[in-house]
């Protein structure tokens, strides 16, 4: 399946939650600090295991930064 992540289109198997992805970009299954958002919506943390990407989808993932 294509997905566009981060504004550059990758190529995922199917049935990859939004935990497994953020595993691999991390190297860690639930990393502090950490947003998702998918086709422009907020995935709240407590879903991602839940949430399966799908053909096409448009995924954020941001870290917060601390300054001022």
């Amino acid at each position: 399946m294509r997905i566009v992540l981060n504004g550059e289109a990758h190529e995922l198997e199917s049935d990859l939650t939004v935990s497994d992805l953020v595993h691999r970009l991390t190297d860690r299954e639930n990393p502090p600090g950490l947003a998702v958002a998918v086709n422009g919506e907020v995935v709240l943390r407590s879903a991602w295991k839940a949430t399966t990407m799908a053909e096409g989808d448009r995924v954020e993932v941001l870290g917060a930064v601390a300054g001022g």
